[in-house]
């Protein structure tokens, strides 16, 4: 991409959070640093009746507050003359006139249309868009999760965008895949030839994915309810992280040669049979407790929540890879809500030396991917204390993005949000990777269905119910803070 390449980004939902939170930021943050194409013009459509005036005035007063020290004004006024506001109803075909007009006064320029809407709006946005032909030439659509709540809701939904957009204009966004230490942890697989002869079942004795939140469901319970911690977390974010971890090295960085190598991972995962849903998945639920001291209630007490809810807010489980590379080695995810910390982090437990010289350590080598909240990359090594006596304690090596490069990272959004002006594919979810994800998640969710046992208690502010450390002792191991 140049300077001069043009593009238009059409926000559907152009009123909503996610737009004034994240993705209008992250458009300026673009703007600011000199990435954006200058021809490049950003359409936030909405119902309500205002004007382009009114809506700019909405989004910088939120814009001041969401962009922190970062804010300029004399930047924000430059970013601001990008943008503008129509009136559109996602569900008034007649509306879409007014967008096609729009558009049509520049021509030659690729289109984005992201749609940050509910999911049941996509079908229609899709077709109304075909209708005044904009879904042709160098058009793509963005759709945000959740993509349906099972296999064939999410197949419903894929289904009528396709009926509109090629998979080839179809993003499918995640963007968890957008966080810096996860492309850092792909530049360390595949441009480095240190890690790649340990990186197997000989050399690694388990991974772990954690995502947790110290929050609570705050104003969603009404969505959070219907929807629980496995759809919401473990079938998009952490086993799209798992499959970067477990991937093989890709032919090239091209969009469908690394998602190739993607869904050869969740296509090797091994399926859960209802024995194995009660023996390697634990569902938890937040009771009332305390997060930094201040008392939070249970999840039975959040406005919202309908009463006796079996909805789970905690879920860790195992899982395997039946591939040559893993065969044997378990991976953990966890995730939950009104946990102690909030934490994004891939942890690689290397196995022990065959023999040790000094004593048993039971620490082994580890790598730790940090995700959130400061995203850096630990390698944990065992070296000699000072002194006369032969001690070993664990020190790291540190690559702390921010000390190193001495640079601002840029947020997930910006990131992604760029790959698809520049029509880059690679960190986007492909049809096949969803339906192969959906597949092997369902069994856990069937299995819940039909079980009348609940989902076990914990205490916020605690690191989720005691089975969830149960589940990997039986593995001789343990979660990464308790080592």
């Amino acid at each position: 991409m140049t300077p001069n390449d043009a593009f238009d980004m059409v926000l559907f939902g152009g009123t909503g959070d996610l737009v004034m939170r994240k993705l209008l930021p992250a458009l300026y943050h673009q703007h600011r640093d000199g990435n954006l194409p200058k021809s490049g013009r950003i359409i936030c459509l909405g119902r309500s009746a205002t004007d382009t005036a009114a809506y700019l005035e909405k989004a910088h007063g939120l814009a001041k507050g969401y962009l922190g020290s970062d804010y300029e004004a004399a930047v924000w006024d430059e970013f601001a003359s990008r943008i503008h506001f129509l009136r559109v109803d996602a569900n008034n075909a007649d509306d879409y006139k007014l967008l096609a007009d729009t558009l049509n006064e520049e021509q030659g320029r690729s289109r984005v249309f992201y749609l940050s809407t509910a999911p049941d709006l996509f079908a229609g946005i899709s077709e109304n868009l075909a209708k005044v032909d904009l879904n042709k030439g160098n058009s793509r659509v963005v759709l945000e999760k959740p993509l349906g709540h099972d296999l064939a809701s999410s197949n419903e939904i894929n289904d009528a965008v396709a009926r509109f957009f090629t998979e080839q204009q179809i993003y499918r966004i995640d963007h968890y895949l957008g966080k810096e230490p996860v492309l850092n942890l792909i530049a360390l697989r595949f441009a480095n030839t240190l890690l790649e002869p340990l990186w197997r079942r000989e050399w690694i004795r388990d991974v772990q994915i954690t995502v947790t939140e110290q929050v609570g469901v705050e104003t969603r319970a009404d969505f959070y309810d219907k929807t629980g911690a496995l759809r919401d977390m473990i079938q998009n974010h952490l086993v799209q992280l798992l499959t970067i971890v477990a991937m093989e090295p890709p032919a090239s960085m091209d969009g469908d040669a690394v998602r190739d190598e993607k869904l050869k991972v969740l296509r090797a995962l091994k399926p859960l049979s209802p024995e194995d849903v009660h023996t390697k998945v634990v569902r938890g639920q937040y009771r009332a407790g305390a997060i930094n001291g201040k008392p939070v209630p249970g999840y039975q007490e959040e406005p919202g929540v309908p009463a006796g809810s079996n909805c789970e807010t905690f879920v860790a489980l195992k899982a395997e890879i039946q591939t040559w590379r893993w065969a044997g080695v378990p991976f953990f995810l966890r995730t939950g809500k009104r946990l102690q910390d909030r934490l994004a982090e891939i942890v690689i437990n290397f196995r022990e030396t065959p023999t040790s010289l000094f004593g048993r350590t039971h620490t082994p080598n580890r790598l730790v991917i940090r995700l959130q909240p400061d995203e850096s990359v630990r390698l944990y090594l065992l070296a000699k204390e000072p002194g006369n006596q032969v001690r070993l304690r664990p020190v790291h090596l540190d690559l702390d993005f921010k000390e190193t490069f001495k640079t601002r990272a840029p947020e997930a959004y910006e990131r992604l949000l760029m790959d698809v002006i520049r029509g880059d594919l690679s960190l986007f979810v492909r049809r096949d990777e969803q339906r192969a994800a959906w597949r092997w998640v369902e069994p856990i969710l069937d299995s819940w269905e039909n079980s009348t046992e609940a989902p076990k208690p914990y205490n916020a502010g605690s690191w989720g119910p005691a089975a969830a450390s149960a589940l990997l002792s039986r593995d001789g191991v343990s979660w990464h803070e308790e080592s």
